[in-house]
């Protein structure tokens, strides 16, 4: 990769990753439902009047932010307002794991034994950090980060059978499009009337709904977009494995959090599983074969 185009993808994980941080520390001042819901309307009145209308997916794309932004981040942030974040963002790294699973009965892609091999060792660190002294009472907040996993996993796989139909910022647009409302109607109809939360939010959280849907949603899927669309998957998927520890180092040093050493144990074992899930290393070393020459 280009040097640029490096310092562009690492744009996403350290994005991501603070942006996990930020939304941890507004849930004391949003619920999750609204905290996300005005996210995704920010981030979709900046991208939809870049792309065009999808015409034909209009349903399709309605049940996937239903399933993958609506009851997905509905469910992982409300996990994550019980619990501190460095566990919770850990445990989000099993999306992958459910991911390979999903992949395989819907669409019929068989995980070879590498990545059998990683799901073991992921699954371990998993067990690792529910097992954690630190955890001791929070099966709630586990339960519903472990569910919206579950559910952005089962998201990515319908969408991948749109089949490339769609560009990735079509998708986050118009995901944003609808999903937005939806999340904003839900969390009416399960927290109350928003606008008392609204109106005795400081600017501090305003600022972090900023973030979210400008630095984390809108710039950081373009820069995504942006290097997936210049290097093949494999090269760009590892990327993402700085994402927990951008969002680990930030809750230390922005929230005071002092990660369980259990804690981090699992999750460096979690972090090794799913690399070794999502990196292909003959891939990567035929790729750089080629481009040294």
């Amino acid at each position: 990769m280009q040097f640029r185009h490096i310092l562009i993808a690492l744009v996403v994980p350290i994005t991501w990753g603070f942006g996990f941080t930020f939304a941890k520390a507004s849930l004391g001042y949003f619920p999750p439902l609204l905290l996300m819901g005005l996210r995704f309307l920010l981030a979709a009145a900046l991208l939809v009047c870049f792309v065009p209308i999808p015409r034909g997916y209009l349903w399709a794309l309605a049940g996937i932010s239903f399933i993958a932004a609506t009851l997905q981040y509905g469910l992982t942030y409300s996990g994550l307002a019980l619990m501190e974040a460095t566990p919770a963002v850990l445990l989000v790294q099993s999306e992958v794991i459910f991911g390979v699973i999903i992949a395989a009965f819907l669409l019929g892609e068989k995980p070879n034994i590498r990545q059998l091999f990683g799901i073991a060792v992921a699954l371990v660190g998993v067990a690792i950090i529910l097992g954690a002294p630190a955890l001791n009472g929070q099966i709630i907040g586990i339960s519903l980060v472990l569910s919206g996993s579950l559910l952005f996993a089962l998201g990515q796989v319908l969408i991948r059978r749109l089949d490339g139909a769609l560009t990735g910022l079509q998708l986050t647009a118009w995901i944003g499009v609808m999903a937005g409302p939806q999340m904003l109607a839900a969390s009416w109809i399960i927290d109350g009337n928003p606008v008392p939360s609204i109106l005795a939010a400081p600017i501090e959280a305003w600022l972090t709904v900023a973030y979210l849907g400008v630095v984390m949603t809108a710039i950081g899927y373009s820069a995504w977009y942006y290097v997936l669309a210049r290097y093949p998957v494999p090269v760009v998927m590892p990327v993402l494995l700085l994402l927990p520890v951008a969002a680990i180092f930030g809750a230390i040093t922005l929230l005071g959090e002092v990660p369980d050493l259990m804690v981090l144990i699992g999750g460096a074992v979690v972090i090794f599983g799913v690399g070794t899930v999502i990196t292909e290393p003959s891939y990567l070393i035929n790729w750089w074969r080629k481009r040294t020459g």
